[in-house]
């Protein structure tokens, strides 16, 4: 394998800190060509010495003169704003571009790179959940594959890698259920954030933790889905995997079902997505088939999670409504970590968000960003009125 070199946006959460594990693994496999971060100019200062990252962006221009000092004498050439982030995901000198922002702020670096024909290692689940349409389409026009780095994508494209043109019945996306599933409703209602960061399986982010709390995420994960396999909403199941060692599977027209099995680690599709079509050693947990003991499916609760009913019904309307979704969604969560919310108030605020959202059947970039901000306004504005209440 000729070396590549990687763009890393997002660089200090925590799929951006598990690519530089992957990277320092394989130095001799990878170079790292741009680190960006929202302004955790520290850290990415630490990591562009370890890695002589060619070039750092920190988005909050206000922490530009701290990662200038804090590199000065490097090779590292330092840039702020997400302009800088746009152009320097299209230079010639960037290979693969892990796309790992949170939320709708990375969709466009990533249609940048699109534009500019670079493969791009998606992590980022919102850019596809925003605009679905618009970046697959850019996708097939600009010859820009796009390989996934979530679990459950990873596991299914690894599972179609055996299709041979086969088609399929239906696509099982796994879900942990996170650390309430076993909890009833009413105790639910009682739920903390430091309670909804305690995933059971999986260490990520808080944003994505809370979704995954909330099941949001794997509504996303539907949503996502859709447009990387280009199939139907109505033949993507979910079902709840407590243990998290299967990641998904993909079920046949004959009734076979191919399933991708590993211990919950976020290096593996990360290594996968960087490295492919090539498998990398990974020096992870290997699975232990003797030690699983039972594994166990259940159907999700849509009672207690409502979250992934409002996905699904976002999907059906089509449009720019999963782009409400997540504005929506992102302003509630935002909310809730900070204590100004309930639980069971983040799915209120994006179910009433999505009703009122007006509807674009073929919405265009800037249709996207328009109703993005809109959106994300309405729920500040329902979040103040929940405040109000008390």
């Amino acid at each position: 394998m000729e070396k590549r070199r990687i763009a890393i946006l997002g660089s200090t959460g925590s799929i951006g800190r598990q690519t530089l594990e992957v990277i320092r693994e394989h130095r001799e496999l990878f170079e790292v060509e741009l680190l960006t971060c929202k302004g955790s100019w520290e850290l990415m200062a630490r990591q562009a010495r370890e890695f002589d990252a060619n070039n750092a962006v920190i988005c909050d221009e206000t922490k530009y003169k701290d990662l200038s000092d804090a590199l000065g004498g490097t090779g590292t050439k330092v840039f702020a704003g997400m302009k800088s982030v746009c152009e320097l995901v299209a230079s010639d000198r960037v290979d693969i571009v892990v796309a790992a922002m949170v939320g709708f702020s990375g969709l466009a670096p990533t249609m940048a790179a699109i534009g500019a024909g670079k493969v791009i290692a998606l992590a980022n689940k919102e850019t596809l959940v925003a605009a679905g349409s618009i970046v697959m389409e850019m996708s097939r026009k600009h010859n820009a594959p796009i390989l996934p780095v979530d679990s459950e994508h990873s596991a299914i494209f690894q599972c179609l890698l055996s299709a041979q043109g086969n088609a399929i019945h239906k696509i099982h996306l796994t879900a942990s259920g996170g650390p309430f599933w076993t909890w009833d409703k009413e105790r639910i209602c009682t739920a903390t954030k430091d309670m909804a960061l305690k995933h059971p399986n999986w260490s990520m982010g808080a944003k994505i933790t809370i979704d995954s709390a909330t099941m949001m995420n794997k509504g996303f994960e539907v949503i996502e889905a859709r447009w990387l396999f280009d199939t139907p909403v109505s033949r993507i199941n979910v079902v709840v995997h407590p243990e998290s060692i299967i990641h998904s599977m993909v079920e046949y027209e004959d009734g076979a079902v191919i399933a991708q099995l590993a211990s919950p680690d976020m290096r593996e599709p990360i290594q996968f997505a960087i490295g492919f079509p090539e498998r990398l050693p990974l020096a992870n947990k290997k699975l232990d088939f003797a030690e699983l003991g039972n594994i166990s499916f259940f159907k999700p609760d849509t009672e207690k999670f409502p979250a992934l009913t409002l996905a699904y019904k976002a999907m059906e309307r089509g449009g720019n409504i999963p782009c409400a979704l997540n504005a929506a969604n992102e302003a509630a969560v935002a909310a809730f970590l900070h204590d100004r919310i309930s639980f069971y108030d983040i799915t209120d605020v994006v179910g009433e968000c999505i009703e009122c959202a007006p509807f674009i059947n073929e919405p265009s970039v800037e249709d996207i960003f328009k109703t993005n901000e809109e959106i994300y306004s309405l729920a500040q504005k329902k979040i103040e009125g929940i405040e109000k209440k008390g």
